[in-house]
Parts: C-alpha cells; sequence; structure tokens
C-alpha cells in the first residue's frame, strides 16, 4: 500500500547536505500538502552516535509522527544512514496509517542504497541509546566492514535489485518489492502452484527485523481456514481453492489478509503498509496469479460461501424494457 506522496525538491536538497556535511547528525521530516519535507536539522554532530540522539529526543512528540533519518555508520561506508519510522500509539490513526503506508516512499526516492536498514518505532524509548542497543540485539548487526567486504557488498546489493543473490534477505527491488523475504517463504510459495502439495501457505513479518518469514505451509480444506489461519496475529495467506463451480473445476490463488483486533499498533501498522509487498512477490518470484484479494479482521469472517460469492458473483438477469401502451389501446 503506497500513498501517492514524494518527496519535495526541498527534502532532496537537505538530504544532500546532510550527505556531505559531518557536522549534520541527521533530519527529522514531515509529510507537508502532499509532499515529504524536512522539518529540523540534527546538529552539531560528533564523534559519538550514542551521545547525539540528545539532540533527537526535545522534537519526540507523544502525539506525532514523523520521519527521522539519521547518520549511524562512518560516510565512506556504503550505506551510513538508517532511516526510522516514529509512529506514536497516540498519534491520530489516520496520521498512522499515511506515514506507515509512505514509509518506503523516502528511502526510495532518497536513494535506497545509502540506507543501511530502515526502523518502525512507536516510543521515545526505542530512540535512546539503550532502546538502539536492544535493537541491535535482536537484529545482529554485523560488524564494521572492510574495504573488500564493503565492494563484495555493493555487488551483491545491485545483484539484489536485478533481481538476483542475497539467500536469506532478498529486497526484490526490480519487483518493486520493499518489503524483504525469506528463501524458505518463498519456496513454499512456489510449490502453492503444484497440485497435490500443501494447499495453504501462511507468511509472517518479523517484527524485529521487517523480514517477511515463513508461518506455516499446510493442506487445508476451504472449511478449515477460519481455524487453521492464527486467530491472535496477522496474517498473509495464500491458499489454492480447488473447486468445481457450474461443472467447471479450477483451483484460483487466493490471498487472505487477516489482522486481528487485539493485534499490536506496530503490527497493524507494518502488516497494512506491506500487504501489497506479499502479493506482489508472490506473483514475481513464486510464479503465483493471485485470483482474489480479501481482507478480514478474524479469520472467523471467511466462509466457503463468502469466497464462493466473490469468486462467481450472481448475474442479475434484467427484463427487457417493454413501451408503455398508448392511453386509450387495450
Amino acid at each position: 500500500m503506497q500513498s501517492g506522496i514524494s518527496a519535495s525538491q526541498e527534502l532532496h536538497t537537505a538530504f544532500q547536505t546532510l550527505v556531505s556535511s559531518e557536522d549534520q547528525r541527521g533530519l527529522i521530516c514531515t509529510i507537508t500538502k502532499e509532499s515529504l519535507t524536512p522539518l529540523i536539522v540534527l546538529s552539531p554532530a560528533t564523534s559519538s552516535f550514542s551521545d547525539d540522539l540528545s539532540l533527537l529526543a526535545p522534537h519526540l512528540d507523544p502525539k506525532v509522527a514523523l520521519y527521522i533519518i539519521l547518520r549511524r555508520y562512518v560516510s565512506s561506508e556504503t550505506a551510513p544512514f538508517i532511516a526510522i519510522t516514529y509512529v506514536p500509539d497516540s498519534a491520530p490513526v489516520r496520521q498512522k496509517m499515511l506515514f506507515a503506508s509512505t514509509r518506503l516512499t523516502l528511502v526510495r526516492e532518497l536513494g535506497i542504497e545509502r540506507f543501511r536498514e530502515t526502523i518502525f518505532a512507536t516510543t521515545k524509548e526505542e530512540l535512546t541509546p539503550q532502546g538502539f542497543d536492544k535493537h541491535d540485539k535482536h537484529v545482529g548487526l554485523e560488524a564494521p566492514l572492510t574495504e573488500e567486504e564493503q565492494s563484495l557488498g555493493e555487488v551483491k546489493r545491485k545483484e539484489a535489485e536485478e533481481g538476483r543473490g542475497m539467500n536469506e534477505r532478498k529486497s526484490h527491488v526490480s519487483s518493486g518489492v520493499n518489503m524483504p523475504i525469506s528463501d524458505e517463504a518463498v519456496q513454499a510459495l512456489k510449490s502453492l502452484a503444484t497440485e497435490g502439495g500443501d494447499s495453504l501457505v501462511q507468511l509472517k513479518i518479523n517484527i524485529p527485523t521487517e523480514t517477511m518469514e515463513l508461518a506455516s505451509s499446510t493442506s487445508t480444506s476451504i472449511s478449515a481456514l477460519p481455524t487453521t489461519i492464527s486467530a491472535t496475529e496477522p496474517r498473509y495467506s495464500f491458499y489454492r481453492y480447488t473447486h468445481t463451480h457450474n461443472g467447471i473445476s479450477s483451483s484460483p490463488i487466493l490471498f487472505i489478509y487477516t489482522c486481528p483486533s487485539g493485534s499490536k499498533i506496530k503490527e497493524r501498522m507494518l502488516y497494512a503498509a506491506s500487504s501489497r509487498s506479499a502479493v506482489q512477490v508472490a506473483e514475481a518470484e513464486a510464479g503465483l496469479k493471485v485470483e482474489k484479494k480479501i481482507e478480514a479482521s478474524s479469520p472467523e469472517d471467511i466462509s466457503e460461501e463468502s469466497i464462493d460469492g466473490d469468486l462467481h458473483p450472481k448475474v442479475e438477469v434484467k427484463k427487457a424494457f417493454e413501451r408503455p401502451k398508448r392511453p386509450g389501446r387495450k
């Protein structure tokens, strides 16, 4: 899901200044009149990233969403910046959805190759030195690269943009898919096209690493979908529905996005913003053709009757128009 918002010329200029100015630690950005615009320059920068996070703290409002660009690594590295989408729980719902759906546009328009990672934060505590330490333990960031390793990494990055390479995490830039996905998940989706194999593949998002992963691959009847799809966590489910209608057998692929009402705010934002990516990767990388997309709050809302109604809507036969008889004629 993308919002159609683009980066303003002011943001491009401010970012280029940040790239060339070692005395700036980062930029705070917002959305103004359908454009991404710069709001605050974080400076002066010291040699300590952790110490410079104090420049950010005064600008974090628990009711206002922001985009934050920080120089976390030395400028000589291939991707010295990180992009943070700050969407606090108390921000207005419309603002949350807008910022979540536009976050990938930010790094794509400024140059995805400049960013080491993207982070989705909902509290200002996540953006403290302690918060970054916790994040790093989850993600397991690599040690600083040597010049040779950086060159190899750049080659792999270009390969990924051409739809190749990077075994565990593929960014699939060439196919327009921004959320990385594991090889295991791609293989499960590919097997879905094979008759006789599993009929239901469920994908989940690893929240700390923002990666789509395989949750499960099973063979399930359509009547069992409500009890097979997770009722406690959001899921992207791909289902091969083999059935017969009016004497014709078919096996369309359905995409079912479920997000239970009890899901965490951060989960809801990420899943809503990345549902389009899930469909794109299934079609571009696994060769599937999604015939129908279905959204539901709970798996209990999914039934054979409702799916059949979506796939085979009843055609209403209209009666031919009858010209009224002229007055006085019987």
